[in-house]
């Protein structure tokens, strides 16, 4: 339904709502579209619901009301199933590449060929980079070829490492489990800027001798605003660009968790919520 007020969208429009469904609108971060850093922003999932009452429960929900500020335009060419995934892990890997200037010429390394990191490398390709993938699985290195990467290097050869010491203009590092943040660092030309996107679960270690010289910098982020998404949507559209997904019912969701404690997808499970009317 589309409320009387709302003029971005009829009735039969494809649309999509992602991580955010409310923010204050008025604060300096939402004033620069930026409203994934307001400091009263509210998320698709288990924050106070201000329309409806209750909380959030962003995918699992029955119905969701959203300002039209907040529900963005769907490329029709795009594979629903396939798209649902960008609103956070497309987002959240294309916003840093953006501000970092990734763009025909430059040398892009990701770290992480999962849910997150194949579509880095999906992204920078598009852009025009040259791509790295890094993996510590030598299994996914035709994947990761297939995805659009130039090279694929196994971390844990430290002669393959070596060969690209000083290289990168940037590098998007996916990985959430721990790691040697370092090794990375030093891949990095000058002025080049590695960006955290996983979220380990300890404290990472950093050599402040690896930022100094070169002048490197090691920076995080966070999905992207209304303007910037709606910007990554229409980019995928122009390049056909979805997630990687497997389709499941609910009733295998028990089973799709326990996959996903052993890293056994490629690269995302997308929930057929028609499957709830079999209940």
């Amino acid at each position: 339904m589309v409320g009387s007020a709302v003029t971005k969208f009829k009735t039969g429009d494809l649309a999509e709502v992602g991580c955010m469904v409310h923010s204050d609108r008025s604060c300096a971060e939402c004033q620069a579209g930026l409203e994934q850093f307001c400091p009263n922003l509210i998320l698709t999932y288990n924050f106070p619901d201000k329309h409806l009452g209750g909380v959030t429960y962003g995918g699992y929900s029955e119905n969701v009301v959203v300002d039209q500020r907040f529900v963005l335009h769907v490329p029709s060419n795009l594979d629903l199933a396939g798209t649902g995934p960008l609103l956070c892990a497309g987002i959240t890997t294309y916003s840093p590449m953006r501000h970092w200037g990734v763009t025909t010429g430059k040398k892009v390394g990701v770290v992480g060929l999962g849910g997150l990191g194949h579509l880095a490398v999906k992204f920078a390709d598009a852009l025009g980079a040259h791509v790295v993938a890094f993996t510590t699985s030598p299994s996914k290195k035709e994947d990761a070829l297939r995805l659009g990467a130039d090279e694929v290097v196994v971390s844990r050869n430290a002669d393959e490492m070596n060969k690209h010491t000083g290289s990168f203009d940037f590098i998007l590092d996916a990985v959430a489990a721990d790691h040697d943040i370092n090794a990375y660092i030093q891949l990095l030309r000058r002025d080049g800027n590695i960006t955290l996107v996983g979220a380990p679960e300890k404290p990472l270690a950093v050599s402040t001798f690896a930022l100094l010289f070169a002048r490197r910098s090691l920076s995080g982020s966070l999905i992207g605003g209304i303007p910037e998404t709606q910007e990554m949507l229409d980019f995928c559209g122009a390049h056909n660009i979805t997630a990687d997904v497997e389709v499941i019912p609910i009733q295998k969701v028990n089973e799709a968790y326990e996959r996903l404690l052993k890293s056994d997808v490629r690269y995302r499970f997308s929930i057929d919520m028609a499957s709830l009317k079999a209940e």
